[in-house]
């Protein structure tokens, strides 16, 4: 996990090294100097622990994405797309106002620089198939499971 002064900037798959997400991270801002600083990045670490236990919907912290205006458009949509739903890649083409673009929409969700956070997990393929994501199909897989548990879980609690 990384952030800037302007909010989270980065979030890795897990079991990667934190070379290469350090690596990955001075790509996309070359301008920083990065240090390790745990106490920095622990409101967002909180935040995150939070929606993993199942007791966060919402992310409240903020983001510094960087991108280019296309990219800043798919990724505001993926933050419009319910806890525990899915949506398709021309499902976000259609929001953005780009219908045929969404072979473009699947690149700029690719290269989503805070998974999880920002929810590209739960965009999948027009026929129902999962397709890929930076941290593993199985984790999408995991993070999808987890939505929709919470949500039955509610449901349950709600008709108790």
């Amino acid at each position: 996990m990384a952030a800037t002064s302007k909010g989270l900037c980065y979030v890795g798959s897990p079991g990667k090294p934190y070379k290469e997400m350090s690596e990955s991270v001075s790509r996309r801002y070359p301008r920083h100097e990065w240090e390790q600083n745990d106490e920095a990045v622990q409101p967002y670490m909180l935040q995150l622990k939070q929606y993993i236990d199942g007791e966060r919907r919402d992310f409240t912290i903020p983001f510094d994405l960087g991108g280019t205006p296309f990219q800043s458009a798919v990724w505001e949509a993926l933050q419009h797309i319910p806890y525990g739903e899915t949506c398709s890649y021309s499902d976000i083409a259609e929001q953005i106002g780009k219908p045929s673009s969404v072979r473009a929409v699947g690149t700029a969700i690719g290269a989503n620089p805070i998974l999880i956070t920002v929810p590209c997990h739960r965009v999948i393929g027009k026929n129902g198939t999962l397709t890929g994501y930076r941290g593993g199909l199985e984790m999408k897989v995991e993070l999808l499971r987890l939505e929709r548990k919470s949500l039955v879980a509610e449901r349950s609690v709600q008709h108790a």
